[in-house]
């Protein structure tokens, strides 16, 4: 039996072997890492060759791994397993000279190793968790010091920075609502700090272990970090939603949803949209890379998408966990200052406010009379009876018509009586009107007949 002791002088070949892995289960690996990274599966030996190579010939990058405000989530997903993967081994070789959580060392002798390291140069930081910088920093202590310290002289001497962990990237679980500990990510941080070493984000609650392991292998491998999205992600691994590439997605475009969790719909496996999956949202490769040696992932095992992998790195204030929760929920939290709600609360809200307000105005025309009966007919608008044509004038005339037919036959619904009235008198002051304009004509007609029979006289 091989002891842990024995195996730190080990290659990585003797330690895969160690652990039962063939050469042909590390190629195979290496061409999943190669397509991971962009690359041809053809560059499977090449990834191979680097790897193997080893710590003790420099060729592999030493790494520190510190700590912010964290559960260590992310290094438990690399390191708590009972049969260690390929990915875990390829980390192992590369060293880590400093880990809070798995290096055996402890106090000073611990601190102590990352100065050297730092010394030395040539490495990379990986941090995980948030950056608390409340209280001048001193939220955080870590061998005396303080975290934000140990951070900004680890990071300003480093080739280069892996945030892991959504925490790492925009302060995650730490940075949310109320956020009394001032979290932030690490981008974020070195910014305000005037710290330029470039930084790579590697999201999700925990960070996917061999995500962190393709960027790591093409820094050794090429020289350089992977080519980066809009938020210092790997764009070859977040240039992508979950939705795109979940196994569900046919039942999403068919409209076959499930609404329940113990439904019959859940039993055939249909999409978990209205259950609050934030895949469509949500940039990372997760249905590809898969979880724990590839077994499966969060929406495979029943679960809809949570969006640990949404990240605002420059603006703590929208992380992840602020911006998705509640979870099972299909919508977000609308807040205002301290009372959050669902947006259907203020959708059921507004309608009511709308109804009420229509019910208050409907009383008011009812007490006041003007509902009775609708509103009074206007055989002829004014604006008609002054400027309209002829043509105008009679479709008015037939329009009373009309109406008086449907006083006559008890069509009128409410208060006809009332509204016969008002028609009945305004018709007889239609009719006087006329009439008077008829007398009035013929008054003036006799009046010119009288002129003229004077005039031959």
């Amino acid at each position: 039996m091989v002891t842990d002791y024995q195996m730190q002088d080990m290659t990585l070949a003797e330690r895969l072997e160690a652990h039962g892995f063939t050469r042909r289960d590390f190629l195979k690996y290496c061409g999943s890492l190669a397509v991971l990274l962009g690359m041809s599966a053809t560059a499977a030996p090449k990834i191979a060759q680097a790897l193997e190579t080893g710590k003790k010939s420099g060729k592999l990058l030493p790494v520190i791994w510190m700590e912010g405000g964290s559960c260590s989530g992310c290094t438990e997903a690399l390191a708590q397993t009972n049969t260690p993967d390929i990915p875990q081994l390829v980390l192992e070789s590369i060293s880590l000279n400093y880990s809070e959580t798995l290096s055996a060392a402890a106090g000073h002798s611990m601190e102590q190793a990352r100065r050297d390291t730092i010394e030395a140069g040539g490495y990379v930081l990986i941090y995980e968790g948030a950056v608390p910088t409340a209280f001048d920093g001193n939220v955080l202590m870590v061998g005396g010091e303080k975290g934000i310290d140990s951070l900004m002289e680890t990071a300003e001497h480093a080739d280069a920075v892996i945030a892991l962990g959504s925490c790492a990237c925009d302060g995650g679980w730490m940075a949310a609502r109320p956020n009394d500990a001032h979290a932030m990510g690490v981008q974020k941080f070195l910014s305000e700090q005037g710290i330029s070493t470039p930084v790579v984000n590697i999201p999700c609650c925990p960070a996917n272990p061999e995500w962190l392991v393709a960027v790591i292998v093409e820094y050794t491998l090429m020289g350089r970090l992977p080519k980066l999205n809009s938020k210092n992600q790997p764009a070859a691994l977040f240039n992508q939603t979950v939705h795109d590439n979940c196994p569900r997605r046919g039942h999403f475009e068919n409209g076959e949803f499930v609404y329940q969790f113990g439904s019959a719909e859940e039993a055939k496996g249909y999409c978990l949209y209205p259950l609050g999956c934030r895949g469509p949202q949500t940039f990372t490769v997760c249905p590809v890379t898969r979880w724990n040696q590839s077994v499966s992932w969060c929406v495979e095992s029943g679960a809809p998408c949570i969006g640990c992998g949404v990240i605002n790195p420059m603006h703590p204030q929208r992380n992840w966990v602020d911006e998705n929760t509640p979870f099972l929920k299909r919508h977000r939290n609308i807040s205002l200052g301290d009372f959050h709600f669902q947006p259907p609360l203020a959708a059921a809200a507004c309608t009511g406010l709308i109804v009420a307000v229509l019910v208050v105005h409907g009383v008011g025309m009812k007490l006041t009379g003007r509902v009775d009966g609708g509103a009074d007919f206007e055989a002829e608008r004014r604006w008609d009876v002054k400027h309209g044509t002829e043509q105008a004038h009679q479709a008015g005339e037939l329009a009373a018509k009309l109406y008086d037919e449907l006083d006559e036959r008890g069509l009128e619904p409410k208060n006809i009586d009332r509204l016969k009235k008002k028609r009945a008198a305004k018709k007889a002051a239609h009719e006087a009107a006329e009439a008077a304009e008829i007398e009035k004509r013929r008054g003036s007609s006799s009046a010119g007949e009288s002129t003229e029979k004077g005039g031959d006289e």
